[in-house]
């Protein structure tokens, strides 16, 4: 059966077999303890639970883990079956536990999660780290309910390895219109003015309502059913590391946080077990190298959904 057309403005990056047979030459598979060296800014194809057991000690600064839910999901060829929520947080203890090694003491950790697997996230992450706190963002878009609230959201859990750690605001404040601009002695109160309106920059709460889920318009759209925004990873990485720092991903799907951390000076190290997914990272750090915009982060500030700045941004 033919597929179907795509409508003019779709933008969905996707990736033919000719590409996929010149980017896996790109991908690499752990077979014996690694250097350092061996697998920064690589794709790793391969199972987690299989290559934790060749990684280097205490090469990551930032981890960033996007596990599947605990739901039943296909991810391509792939399926994840939803289990009971003991069962699931045996399996996140399972993996987290392998890559407590690759940490470095400085380092930080954000663990996804949607309402459901939250506290099994959260139970199993205090374990290993200090828990410092649960961001909370809006996806935006969702199914609705006649019995229930429209579930719109997920958590991350913020934590670190020890008290000594990176932590960016400056570098992740928010651009937001000012609704009521105080004045002090006739001059703006912590807002600036502009032609283009009033402005104040905000430090980062623990509440994101700024992000975009991908779609089809998007040029950073993929087919892979979980992708998260450039723009979410862009925080996380900003704020929790320093340029040239390796920010290590283990369930790294179509590659958005190698994508960002290539987009913004830092280095990269990702595992994902699917081959095509693994391709399409590839194939997404080459684009990155031309284009290295983010929707909805200019010029070192972050705006706010939906507005001119941000959407001037996704046009490019």
């Amino acid at each position: 059966m033919a597929k179907s057309k795509r409508a003019e403005r779709n933008r969905t990056l996707s990736i033919i077999a000719g590409e996929i047979s010149r980017y896996k030459k790109r991908l690499i598979r752990l077979q014996r303890p690694a250097k350092v060296g061996d697998i920064l800014n690589k794709t790793i194809c391969q199972d987690i639970f299989e290559a934790a057991e060749f990684l280097p000690h205490g090469f990551a600064d930032l981890l960033f883990i996007d596990p599947p839910y605990n739901l039943d999901k296909k991810f391509n060829v792939k399926s994840f079956r939803k289990k009971t929520l003991e069962d699931y947080a045996g399996w996140v203890d399972v993996w987290l536990g392998k890559l407590v090694k690759i940490l470095k003491p400085t380092a930080s950790i954000y663990i996804c999660s949607d309402w459901r697997s939250s506290t099994a996230v959260h139970e199993v992450a205090q374990k290993y780290f200090k828990v410092r706190n649960r961001i909370t963002w809006e996806r935006e878009k969702g199914r609705g309910a006649l019995s229930n609230w429209k579930n719109c959201s997920e958590d991350i859990w913020f934590c670190t390895m020890s008290g000594n750690f990176t932590f960016n605001s400056d570098a992740v404040k928010i651009k937001r219109k000012v609704i009521a601009p105080y004045t002090e002695n006739g001059r703006p109160k912590d807002w600036e003015k502009s032609e283009k309106g009033n402005f104040r920059l905000t430090f980062p709460s623990n509440m994101w309502t700024d992000l975009t889920v991908p779609f089809w318009s998007m040029p950073e759209n993929t087919e892979h059913p979980t992708q998260k925004p450039e723009k979410l990873l862009a925080k996380i990485i900003l704020a929790s590391s320093k340029a040239g720092d390796i920010v290590f991903d283990p369930f790294c799907g179509s590659g958005t946080t190698s994508v960002a951390a290539r987009k913004l000076g830092r280095n990269f190290v990702g595992v994902e077990m699917d081959e095509m997914y693994c391709c399409l990272a590839e194939k997404r750090l080459a684009l990155a190298d031309l284009d290295k915009t983010i929707q909805g982060y200019s010029d070192g500030v972050f705006f706010e959904r939906n507005t001119k700045a941000e959407q001037k941004v996704r046009r490019r």
